[in-house]
């Protein structure tokens, strides 16, 4: 069945900001049903437009780009509660696609519906204007990573952000959260070669500072696995959820 806004589980959490119940009621005129991904499923195609918005409701899945040879580069996650296809919704196509890694369950909006929001719900337009900054910011952050810092801290930042982002939206089970991604995945997202990503998640393991392995995620020392990058990293600022 097709959940209702008023009834949206990821509300619940304090990532998300509060909401008034005239936003909440608009959102669900907004919402024109849920798509069901399953992995491997491409939801968005880079160079393609594409008639729907969509909101992560659960599962995860990845941003990426095709080069001109055919390789696929990683440019990004997607997690629950993430808007995806505002690139498409304001600049006519995507620049990347977006694909399912597990089963996804997806709120469906059309894009030609956006224009309505903006003249009518400025409440929702600053909130999309908040996440397009919020993706601005965590680039940023991502770059300050890929251009300062070794192996050891890049990977240490990754999964810190991977364990708070999805404990933050109650996925932490058993001291435990999912990470159903390849480590070639993560590799290419934080410009390492396989063999030196593997090592060092070896070496986090060993260490007992971090055990991704079967699909789970295991930080037992997150101020230690913390301290091995040197800057403040704003992973659960409380953000939209559309």
């Amino acid at each position: 069945m097709t959940i209702d806004c008023a009834n949206c589980p990821l509300r619940q959490f304090d990532l998300f900001s509060p909401i008034s119940k005239s936003t909440l009621a608009f959102l669900s005129r907004f919402k024109t049903g849920e798509l069901v991904a399953q992995p491997g499923t491409e939801i968005l195609t880079e160079q393609a437009s594409s008639s729907q918005l969509f909101t992560t409701l659960s599962g995860m899945g990845l941003r990426y780009k095709t080069t001109s040879d055919g390789d696929r580069q990683v440019v990004g996650f997607v997690l629950p509660g993430d808007f995806i296809g505002l690139q498409s919704g304001v600049m006519d196509v995507m620049q990347h696609s977006v694909e399912a890694s597990t089963e996804m369950r997806l709120c469906v909006f059309n894009r030609s519906d956006l224009w309505t929001l903006f003249r009518s719900q400025p409440d929702l337009a600053f909130s999309l204007t908040h996440l397009a900054a919020n993706e601005e910011h965590l680039l940023g952050e991502a770059l300050t990573v890929l251009g300062q810092m070794d192996a050891q801290a890049r990977i240490a930042w990754a999964l810190l952000r991977f364990d708070r982002r999805l404990t933050a939206v109650g996925l932490r089970k058993n001291g435990r959260v999912p990470l159903p991604y390849r480590q070639q995945d993560l590799a290419d997202a934080l410009g390492l070669s396989l063999v030196h990503t593997n090592k060092t998640l070896a070496r986090f393991r060993s260490r007992q500072l971090a055990n991704w392995s079967e699909g789970w995620l295991r930080v037992p020392e997150p101020d230690t696995l913390a301290s091995l990058y040197d800057f403040e990293s704003s992973i659960t600022a409380t953000r939209p959820l559309i």
